[in-house]
């Protein structure tokens, strides 16, 4: 389910359709609005196979879960180390620390 198998091919895995959302995920987004462009994207492929909803949320919980996503404010954003230091420390930014 999450890599390749004799079942699974290796576009429907969970790391490959994740991997789509990460490629598409270059500013913060709301979950819809990733969903209607992976599936755009997936439609564009030869041979490729129908993406459920379902799916494609199985796979923000992957990606969820490995600490590669976030959410904030409603929107999906990748996670970067700077977005972890942030997150860790708050107050690191002087003008974020100061209430200013």
């Amino acid at each position: 389910m999450i890599l390749p198998t004799k079942g699974i091919r290796a576009d429907r895995a969970l790391l490959s359709v994740g991997a789509d959302v990460l490629r598409l995920l270059d500013e913060p987004k709301t979950v819809s609005r990733i969903w209607d462009e992976v599936r755009s994207a997936w439609e564009m492929r030869d041979g490729a196979s129908r993406l459920s909803f379902d799916w494609f949320v199985l796979a923000l919980d992957l990606l969820y879960v490995l600490g590669a996503v976030e959410m904030a404010q409603g929107r999906l954003s990748r996670r970067t180390s700077r977005t972890e230091s942030k997150r860790l420390n708050p107050a690191s930014s002087p003008s974020e620390g100061l209430g200013t």
